[in-house]
């Protein structure tokens, strides 16, 4: 919707959040508040003046975007580029940290496709590095470029397609082909083609809103996206033994690695998600002397770097996966786990806030962290040929572990789903796989029930096994005939 209630007021100099943008403009659009920071007051002039122009001119503003609209000559002008800045611009401050960041990656990818030529194009991974870290993250848009990023960023806007192009299926098609390659040519996961493929969709959902297109024209092309395999491989399913063995090398092979042992251990005892066992407080912790103990999980702390989330550590600290703002989840930990967190309280203890985990300098844990010790103690504990196997090879694959340990092991699904902080139907979908190891007692029960069930009942005064064996000869005639040149 359009209107012509806009108020602009004065620029407000101020510390941003610790960051450097210390120039603020600020507006108001029918009546909601509008603000943007700069990095000089210059910058922050200029914004400002392009406002009250529009004003001045009696342009009507967007009470979407809080800008001003644009004429329709305009309009059918509008390129991709400008589009998916607008796009990312008003879609930021609702995304979460690590949201941002895939949107931005896709952004990227369909940016980098949808151009008129490569004529003067920058280098790939120049143009990828401006986009990446420039022209989709508004946190770093006035922070000061490099020329060589200046000067791709300069090319882009030039060279971008019209959004109006995007309603041309071979050119639609480009977008969606990036969308399903890597850099180096391959074909991307399922997972990355359908998540780079839904923000493409919103991005022209949002053309249409802004009338830049009359359809989302993606409803309209042919192209099928792979299938996203939702189940867990059940060989990345490790035992208690293989993983009891992988925590136990970790102090080996890793220095100070003792204070991970923890971490993990609450993936594989207690089912936890990665940024759940980072985020976990000794005030979450109930740990009896003896027997089982609690934890009682209503936050994650998850990472996704300090350019796209609101704080200097890179951390948003967000609720649960899957629960409402301020519903907790309640898991009962095993002894083993009780002792594994007790101990780590004894040695490392918390951090300032409470924390029990962190990184080898005191800093939150980051997962390249975590991963590289996994992945060292992973390689030291198994045999040659089972590191070489899928078996346990991310930390997120101690979490499968304990779920399908779980259902095995004859618990509810309800009662898992409750645990793992999943839908029943969740649950079982993508869960429900056999622990590496027992395959052989599966197999020998069903060997049991192969011979229990050959004794019972005859056939025409014969036994039920002697049928297969007279169907075997008489194939065995009919191939030594046809080699013959007779028939039976």
């Amino acid at each position: 919707m359009s209107t012509y209630n806009v108020k602009i007021h004065d620029i407000s100099k101020r510390a941003d959040r610790g960051k450097s943008k210390a120039y603020r403009v600020r507006w108001a659009v029918a009546g909601q508040r509008r603000e943007r920071s700069f990095i000089t007051k210059a910058l922050a002039d200029r914004f400002r003046a392009d406002l009250m122009q529009a004003v001045k001119a009696g342009t009507p503003f967007d009470e979407l975007t809080g800008l001003p609209e644009k004429s329709a000559a305009e309009q059918s002008r509008v390129t991709w580029y400008a589009h998916a800045r607008a796009y990312i611009e008003v879609k930021w401050p609702s995304l979460a940290a690590k949201s941002r960041r895939s949107a931005a990656e896709a952004l990227v990818t369909v940016s980098a496709a949808l151009v008129a030529g490569t004529r003067g194009a920058p280098q790939a991974d120049v143009l990828r590095e401006a986009l990446y870290s420039w022209a989709f993250n508004p946190n770093r848009q006035d922070v000061p470029q490099r020329r060589e990023i200046a000067d791709a960023l300069t090319w882009i806007g030039r060279a971008s397609r019209p959004v109006s192009d995007l309603a041309k299926a071979d050119v639609l098609r480009q977008a969606l082909i990036a969308c399903a390659r890597k850099l180096d040519g391959k074909p991307a996961s399922a997972r990355t083609v359908q998540r780079k493929r839904a923000t493409l969709y919103n991005a022209l959902r949002f053309a249409v809103e802004q009338d830049l297109l009359d359809y989302n024209p993606l409803d309209k092309i042919q192209w099928k996206a792979p299938e996203v395999g939702e189940t867990v491989d059940r060989r990345v399913v490790a035992n208690a033994g293989q993983v009891e063995a992988i925590l136990a090398a970790i102090p080996d092979v890793v220095r100070d690695g003792g204070r991970f042992v923890g971490f993990f251990g609450c993936l594989y005892y207690a089912g936890l998600r990665p940024s759940e066992a980072a985020s976990l407080r000794r005030t979450d912790c109930d740990l009896p002397p003896t027997g089982w103990g609690r934890i009682v999980l209503a936050e994650t702390n998850p990472y996704a770097g300090a350019s796209w989330s609101e704080t200097d550590d890179g951390r948003e600290l967000r609720g649960l996966k899957h629960r409402g703002q301020g519903e907790t989840r309640t898991i009962p930990i095993p002894p083993e786990l009780v002792g594994l967190i007790c101990e780590h309280l004894e040695r490392y203890g918390t951090t300032p806030d409470g924390r029990l985990f962190r990184g080898l300098r005191g800093g939150p844990l980051a997962s390249s962290t975590y991963d590289r010790v996994w992945k060292e103690a992973r390689a030291h504990a198994l045999t040659t040929e089972i590191a070489a196997s899928p078996l346990a090879r991310r930390p997120y694959d101690l979490r499968h572990a304990a779920v399908s340990l779980w259902l095995n092991g004859g618990v509810p699904a309800t009662e898992v789903a409750r645990r793992a902080g999943h839908s029943v139907a969740v649950l079982l979908k993508v869960y429900a796989n056999c622990i590496d190891g027992e395959e052989e007692a599966v197999n020998d029960k069903i060997s049991q029930a192969l011979s229990a069930s050959r004794g019972r009942g005859r056939i025409g005064g014969k036994t039920a096994r002697s049928r297969p064996v007279r169907i075997a000869k008489a194939q065995i005639r009919w191939v030594a005939s046809r080699r013959n040149g007779n028939a039976l």
